[in-house]
């Protein structure tokens, strides 16, 4: 729950912006009709015993508004404030995400990541800076900035939302708390620029592990936020904890023994990496591979074939990882159907 005003948000965020954030995706009935919320329980608890900070909640699937509310609210009941909400704005124009952002505040979220629908395509840093301006001033939540390749702002900047508009941005919008900096992606420039220019006045999420490990035993890095980290169980927390102690050796032996999974879950986004939307049908067999519920997702959606799945499978099977016995036939109807 959100225990801030705007002017408070950023030391809010200094204090509790901590930790690992991975990513909890809906489930639905066997009918796809309306939510599972034993499921969507079932996911919360273990994300809580798992030892994750926070979660997004993902909107980037076919769920309605009201829907993506009691989503949050179900989220909220379970987590009893164990764990953080994180509202994704990612729904298909810019009222849609402050409709929702107001949803997801009433319903438990403290924090939002702002992204940018296909139906935005700007030319401009104006441009990027009104949407991004009129976003933030219509939400008393505290806001993580996403420069990304996806959204296309290339065009504009090669790092995808340049130094100079999230310096604007951070000096007119109070509660810009945050970025998530995967600018340029792959390659970790955009994450040690933004540390650099921006990281005694907003907190730095530096969200890719393959990049946050071995970067945690340089530099300070206090939150890692958002992505599919689910997939390794409970591991990440803890080597997020290692890494805070300063434990580097021991990380370092973990961040090679998961590297078989590391390079399985990059052959699987190498699908569709070029399409500029997630799997997340992918990614929920990933977190069903590790005990989260699974199930399917409403259509349209990507699919995951059986090559894929067997590789996400093998990957974890030969990093030593926990990996379910289940038949892959099961994880379309999920651990808790409806």
């Amino acid at each position: 729950m959100r225990k801030y005003d705007k002017s408070g948000a950023r030391e809010w965020a200094r204090a509790n912006l901590k930790g690992l954030a991975n990513v909890t995706i809906p489930s639905f009935s066997a009918d796809l009709r309306k939510l599972n919320e034993v499921a969507i329980r079932h996911d919360i608890e273990l994300n809580v015993s798992n030892g994750f900070g926070g979660t997004l909640l993902v909107s980037e699937v076919v769920i309605s508004p009201a829907e993506y509310g009691r989503f949050c609210a179900v989220a909220d009941e379970q987590s009893a404030g164990r764990i953080q909400l994180i509202y994704h704005a990612a729904f298909s124009t810019l009222a849609d995400n402050i409709e929702c952002a107001q949803l997801a505040q009433a319903n438990g979220a403290s924090l939002v990541l702002l992204t940018y629908p296909p139906s935005f395509y700007a030319e401009s840093e104006q441009d990027i800076y009104e949407h991004s301006r009129a976003f933030c001033d219509a939400t008393d939540l505290a806001v993580m900035l996403f420069p990304l390749p996806t959204w296309g702002f290339g065009r504009v900047h090669t790092s995808d939302i340049s130094v100079t508009l999230l310096r604007r941005l951070i000096d007119d919008c109070p509660n810009i708390v945050a970025i998530k900096a995967e600018g340029g992606y792959p390659n970790v420039m955009g994450y040690i620029e933004c540390y650099r220019r921006f990281g005694e006045q907003v907190v730095i999420s530096c969200p890719i592990e393959g990049d946050m490990i071995p970067l945690s035993q340089i530099m300070p890095i206090q939150y890692s936020s958002t992505s599919n980290t689910e997939y390794y169980g409970p591991l990440m927390p803890s080597i997020f904890t290692l890494l805070q102690a300063g434990h580097y050796e021991e990380a370092t032996q973990l961040y090679w023994k998961i590297h078989p999974a590391r390079k399985a879950n990059a052959a699987a986004a190498a699908t569709w990496g070029a399409t500029g939307l997630i799997n997340r049908l992918q990614w929920k067999y990933q977190a069903w591979l590790n005990g989260y519920n699974g199930g399917a997702l409403r259509h349209p959606t990507m699919r995951v074939s059986d090559e894929l799945m067997r590789g996400l499978r093998q990957g974890l099977v030969k990093s030593g990882l926990p990996v379910t016995e289940t038949a892959d036939r099961e994880f379309l109807t999920g651990r808790n159907p409806l």
